[in-house]
């Protein structure tokens, strides 16, 4: 694709938004995936489009994943934008339509992204229904959102990730996580391709590589947020003890139960934080 059309695809999709949320400025994005939608019931003012509504955004096939934009208001104020779940490439998807809806998002005028997900539990220090902070990722995907031709208006061709999570962001995490006493892991995130769930011998591979978490998501999001200037904090819920951790065979209905059992506290901590995000924007 030219880099180009993928810019006025991004702008036909945008001004769809605008015209169903007229004057609607969002500071902040959210991406909830497996299970971690419920926060979206929490804002004012919603306004709710359907992926299937707007103009050459992927829509998500996966159970959990309700599959539609809600903006609204957090505490009434901050104007918030978030993705009741996403897609992946594993459900056919070409990485530019993967980082897509987080291409829209920043290009709306976002300050910041969060980007959420269900991942497996590699450190064998985490429990189940822990959350975890990400503090770096491997993409070990096999595949990258910005292959193609660039356009420098968009971001650089050779963006830097020495900061893909914000380090300021990170903090005001840990101070969320303290005054709200959550219990907040700290872990860097390893993204595969999936759809299959890992084997015992690569978990062991990931965890020498330093690995924490494991998913089939996220990455392509924050390689185009960052492609595009725009600060991002990581939330990984886990869902599981990842392959070879733990007798219980590995299941998406494991992870859509323990989302929905902590939710009620990754409402918490988000809340918290975005609390504080709003001061600073």
């Amino acid at each position: 694709m030219a880099s180009s059309d993928l810019l006025s695809r991004i702008d036909a999709c945008v001004a769809t938004i605008r015209q169903r949320a007229p004057g609607f400025a969002p500071k902040v994005g959210l991406i909830l995936g497996s299970g971690l939608g419920a926060f979206a019931d929490s804002l004012a003012r919603r306004v709710v489009i359907p992926y299937a509504e707007l103009p050459d955004f992927p829509r998500s096939s996966v159970v959990g994943h309700a599959g539609q934009l809600v903006l609204g208001f957090h505490e009434g104020a901050l104007p918030v934008i978030t993705m009741q779940g996403r897609v992946h490439a594993y459900e056919g998807y070409q990485p530019w339509q993967v980082g897509f809806p987080a291409r829209v998002l920043c290009r709306l005028g976002i300050k910041g992204l969060i980007v959420t997900n269900a991942a497996g539990g590699i450190n064998t220090a985490f429990d189940v229904g822990d959350l975890m902070a990400i503090t770096d990722h491997l993409n070990l995907s096999g595949f990258n959102p910005l292959v193609g031709p660039n356009d420098d208006s968009i971001g650089p061709r050779f963006p830097d990730m020495s900061h893909a999570y914000d380090p300021a962001f990170l903090a005001m995490l840990r101070d969320a996580a303290a005054v709200e006493q959550v219990k907040l892991q700290e872990g860097v995130y390893v993204s595969l391709s999936g759809p299959s769930y890992e084997t015992p011998a690569e978990i062991r591979m990931l965890r020498t590589l330093g690995a924490d978490a494991v998913g089939m998501s996220t990455v392509p999001e924050v390689i185009v947020a960052a492609h595009m200037g725009v600060k991002v904090a990581g939330i990984s819920c886990i869902t599981n003890l990842a392959a070879g951790l733990s007798k219980q065979k590995l299941s998406h209905h494991e992870v859509s139960e323990t989302a929905d059992r902590v939710k009620d506290v990754f409402s918490r901590l988000v809340t918290r934080f975005l609390s504080n995000l709003g001061k600073s924007l």
